[in-house]
């Protein structure tokens, strides 16, 4: 097996910035057709689990004004081979200091590269070491 091929690392990236076009002007169409069409893929957002193209479609369309904006912090694309990769990526939405991380599983399809599985998650005020277990 091949980590970050130079090759896939590029297209994988490509749709990486194409995602977050998409979120930024709210074009569900292209999220959604970036997203694997299957009762397989699922989206754990900040307020929502969502399993399956349907219920993610779903979410899309009823979130009103779309996702808040935001600025990316960092990234990272690790290429697994030529079929999947995993991008990683903090950022900051706009009028809050908390820090946001995203993470999604993309999959080579014959129909070009898809999110299989996504995350989203606000970082806690303090971290785990700074307060007691749950």
């Amino acid at each position: 097996m091949e980590l970050n091929n130079p090759e896939t690392l590029r297209q994988v990236e490509a749709c990486s910035d194409l995602y977050e076009r998409a979120l930024a002007e709210n074009d569900v169409q292209v999220l959604d057709d970036l997203f694997w069409n299957g009762p397989e893929v699922v989206r754990y957002g900040v307020g929502e689990n969502l399993y399956g193209a349907e219920e993610i479609a779903a979410f899309r369309r009823s979130r009103k004004g779309g996702s808040p904006p935001r600025r990316n912090l960092r990234r990272t694309i690790t290429a697994i081979g030529n079929e999947s990769a995993v991008v990683s990526l903090e950022f900051q939405r706009e009028g809050s200091d908390r820090i946001g991380r995203q993470m999604q599983t993309w999959i080579r399809t014959d129909n070009g590269w898809k999110i299989l599985a996504a995350h989203v998650s606000l970082m806690a005020a303090r971290p785990e070491t700074e307060r007691p277990a749950l």
